[in-house]
């Protein structure tokens, strides 16, 4: 589909990946087309992706029974059979990664149960890009106070991480000062800044989601007035961080020596909300330098009606620094609604994987009955 509406926002520097994958959708050539017509250069995953994937279907019996005496530990299952897809996607996008090296991704997340477990997390991002050991691998690590340390680390020892599960704008700073001392520290060792990639994943929908009951509960024709703004502020309030970040003093010497700046993603980008426009999370949210991960329906309803207007992103920032303000004058906390959705999101991590951890279980038995 050449000249699509993707490709369209393709040409405003904002990189279409998709937030799913399945081995049913590799065998049947569902992510070669999207590269195809849809303008789609790298893939993100997370437990409830894998969850939905495994559990339903019989696409991975066949390695189920391979496996069936070789290793008897439903996360060891999990695992061989995630990394299966991953690196079978992973091939698939090395092209788009050798021509476009910001691109070409596909991310696998660690355990979301070690969200707290600063050297537990750093331990098995590690393990993943020294098993699986492809260029274009990506490691997701939620954005959790543990785990700033262990993205630091990791940058420093040379490894690319997709930072997860970010909704707080202090959060983000954290999360984009943990990057540049991972840098420095890698660049101090004497190591190829080059090759370090890292996106930073807002997550974008469920801030209205949060910020709109609360706005509901309160009632007021003022309180009312404000629903469905703050997610779209808030991204565009990161992205002011991020060009602010990535230039000057600081990151200049860094740049010289290869470093890339840490793009912004935007991640839960589909709307929950009905009464919204459903491409409003991508309409929105345009611009250079960033990623905008979609679910399949969100991809379909973009090419079907979704507007290219410039980079909106830039748009109406001094309104989001005035929005905060009026969140807070009608009895929103925000810093209570960003807390509230990195617990809640670590929760529905860690509750998604003891479901897919269940479910590798039930397979296992079904396979051998």
């Amino acid at each position: 589909m050449p000249d699509s509406r993707l490709d369209k926002l393709s040409a405003r520097g904002q990189s279409v990946w998709i937030d799913y994958l399945s081995r049913e959708m590799l065998s049947r050539g569902e992510l070669k087309r999207m590269m195809e017509e849809d303008a789609v250069v790298g893939v993100t995953s997370n437990p409830t992706i894998f969850q939905k994937a495994i559990s339903h279907g019989n696409a991975y019996d066949a390695q189920l029974k391979e496996l069936l005496g070789k290793e008897t530990d439903p996360k060891e299952i999990f695992l061989q059979l995630a990394v299966r897809d991953v690196e079978t996607a992973l091939d698939l996008l090395a092209p788009v990664h050798e021509k476009s090296p910001q691109d070409g991704y596909v991310s696998l997340e660690v355990d979301p149960t070690l969200a707290y477990d600063t050297k537990g997390t750093y331990a098995e991002a590690i393990r993943f890009h020294e098993w699986i050991h492809r260029p274009n691998l990506y490691v997701k690590i939620p954005a959790t106070q543990p785990g700033l340390a262990a993205i630091e680390d990791c940058v420093a020892a040379d490894r690319s991480i997709n930072v997860t599960l970010i909704f707080s704008l202090q959060r983000y700073r954290e999360v984009v000062e943990a990057y540049l001392r991972g840098l420095e520290r890698l660049a101090e060792a004497g190591g190829d800044l080059s090759k370090v990639r890292s996106v930073a994943s807002f997550f974008v929908s469920r801030v209205d989601t949060e910020a709109d009951k609360r706005l509901d509960e309160i009632g007021t024709e003022e309180a009312l007035a404000l629903r469905g703004k703050l997610a779209i502020a808030n991204a565009r309030l990161a992205y002011e961080h991020y060009q602010e970040t990535f230039s000057g003093p600081r990151w200049e010497p860094l740049a010289a020596k290869g470093a890339l700046p840490q793009r912004c993603l935007w991640a839960s980008t589909s709307t929950k909300n009905p009464a919204y426009r459903d491409v409003l999370y991508v309409e929105e949210l345009i611009g250079p330098e960033t990623v905008n991960t979609m679910p399949e329906e969100t991809i379909e309803a973009f090419q079907d009606h979704g507007e290219v207007r410039g980079d909106t992103v830039l748009d109406g920032v001094a309104e989001a620094h005035e929005l905060l303000k009026q969140l807070a004058a009608v009895g929103v906390d925000y810093d209570d609604v960003v807390l509230t959705l990195e617990t809640e999101g670590v929760q529905k991590f860690a509750d998604s994987f003891a479901e897919l951890l269940d479910g590798v279980r039930a397979k296992r038995e079904a396979v051998t009955a």
